[in-house]
């Protein structure tokens, strides 16, 4: 900063000082001072930060003055994944704050939790999993944890993985059926009316409401598929995600993999689907949002099949994507199944 001389560091320092010259009268000037017209480049400056200060009105920043947030005194309640997530926001409604361990896209199978996810856990007054498998770090994850945790698939009628580390075993993917999601619904809000119980009467409304839509995406989805020619009638994806909608569906179900802990795009499976892709002549194939897709397109290559898009399943995608809810998911899967088994998708 220019050195003003001990006078104008003062006129300087002054908030909105008065127009008046130094060491004179207001229109006269002082001993010493040039006559009008002459500027001194230290006044030229001071000049320009008076006029700054004017402008502004001499004010605080806004970051200043700023009214902080309120603090959310809500129940806390974390879920493993995005879809869990989404199910019990509809029921939880404003009464609760719902996270995701899990961010949009993370593979879920497999995930590693984090630090930071420790330190949510422990903050949280309730934890949300799916079960049957489908996190297997979950056990550990919350060994050391005081907050109670609800498994949202209990009572679900499951469905054995055929083949694979998990042969025998429940498939998780079990919210793939509206049926069964209507299930999962009731354990949340059983879970949050045993959480809050001021607000028991909005989770069973909610939850009831929620019921309703997936019944009504539930009948689109049958009857969207059940008007796919017999000889269409068969889905082939990379992971084994989709057995519960096939079911519902009434479709034959062939995959690369059973589910994603296992090895993925070995030879042999690839093999196996390129043999049950030419004995059905399947028009297409399909691959599910988290996973790599480069085995799946050598089926289509090696078939003639199309490629028949990305399909959703362990994630939703961000609020300006395909799939921001789990309802979403349902009627997207739906229409890229049934167009591209139809010829119709672009």
């Amino acid at each position: 900063m220019p050195n003003f001389g001990p006078h104008l560091r003062r006129q300087a320092g002054r908030a909105c000082p008065p127009c008046a010259r130094p060491g004179g009268s207001p229109g006269r000037p002082g001993p010493g001072v040039p006559p009008t017209g002459a500027v001194l480049p230290g006044v030229r400056i001071l000049g320009v930060l008076l006029t700054v200060l004017s402008l502004t009105g001499c004010a605080l920043p806004p970051s200043a003055t700023a009214v902080p947030d309120p603090p959310d005194d809500r129940p806390v309640v974390l879920t493993t994944f995005t879809v869990l997530a989404d199910m019990a926001r509809q029921v939880a409604g404003d009464h609760v704050r719902v996270e995701s361990i899990t961010d949009v896209g993370v593979e879920i199978h497999g995930y590693e939790p984090t630090p930071d996810d420790l330190r949510r856990a422990a903050d949280a007054d309730l934890v949300l999993d799916n079960g049957l498998g489908l996190e297997a770090w979950f056990e550990r994850f919350v060994a050391g944890l005081d907050a109670p945790h609800v498994t949202v698939s209990e009572g679900v009628a499951t469905i054995p993985v055929g083949s694979g580390g998990m042969q025998g075993r429940p498939n998780p993917h079990a919210w793939m059926s509206p049926d069964a999601a209507i299930r999962y619904v009731a354990n949340i809000a059983d879970a949050l009316a045993d959480l809050d119980p001021v607000h028991e009467g909005a989770y069973r409304a909610n939850a009831a409401a929620y019921t309703a839509e997936l019944r009504a995406v539930r009948d689109a989805l049958v009857d969207r598929l059940d008007r796919l020619d017999p000889a269409r009638r068969a889905l082939v994806t990379c992971e084994g995600a989709f057995s519960y909608l096939a079911r519902d569906a009434g479709l034959a179900e062939s995959f690369l993999w059973p589910v994603s802990s296992d090895a993925q795009g070995t030879p042999q499976q690839v093999a196996r689907a390129i043999t049950f892709v030419r004995e059905r002549d399947v028009p297409a194939v399909f691959c599910e949002s988290t996973v790599s897709d480069t085995a799946q397109r050598q089926v289509a290559r090696e078939t003639g099949a199309a490629y028949g898009g990305v399909l959703y399943v362990d994630s939703l995608s961000l609020p300006g994507g395909p799939v921001p809810t789990y309802l979403d998911l349902l009627r997207h899967d739906t229409e890229v199944v049934a167009a591209a088994l139809t010829g119709a998708a672009s």
